[in-house]
């Protein structure tokens, strides 16, 4: 698993809207990876939409949030909609199967999808924090809000 202070694992992926999002194409900019296991889940569906909720604030600290899972992206785009997310990218982690949440340590082999955990990738480009939730728990967004503040601050 990634560590605070490992360079991240850049990559590209699409969204439920099909644009490409690029990690290393937000240079200067902090990037929130909030990993978690499938779409259609009520701890997903509360953890992405506390994304969107806090987007403005996020964006305010030069964060850029996004949700990544091993889920498709017509599944993502029908999950963004109903869950009335318009501006928070959902990546679709979806083929090769996993391969970004390989890449950070992330994935698990026995379950076919992610952990439930969230990274934060300095406008650098390296690792500065690395929490995994448990499965069925949602992730305290205020706690990653708190830190990256003190990281801008």
């Amino acid at each position: 698993m990634v560590k605070p202070g490992d360079p991240a694992k850049n990559f590209s992926l699409k969204d439920q809207n099909d644009k490409t999002f690029g990690l290393y194409e937000q240079s200067g900019k902090h990037v929130l990876l909030s990993f978690h296991p499938l779409a259609w889940t009520d701890f997903c569906a509360a953890q992405m939409t506390s994304l969107e909720d806090n987007r403005e604030l996020l964006a305010s600290l030069n964060c850029v949030p996004v949700g990544i899972s091993v889920d498709s992206r017509p599944c993502k785009r029908a999950w963004a909609s109903s869950l009335s997310i318009q501006h928070t990218p959902l990546l679709c982690d979806f083929w090769p199967h996993g391969t970004v949440a390989q890449k950070y340590g992330l994935f698990r082999d026995e379950n076919g999808f992610s952990e439930r955990a969230n990274v934060v990738v300095d406008k650098n480009q390296i690792v500065v924090f690395v929490k995994v939730y448990p499965i069925h728990s949602i992730p305290d967004i205020q706690e990653v809000i708190a830190f990256i503040q003190k990281l801008t601050g």
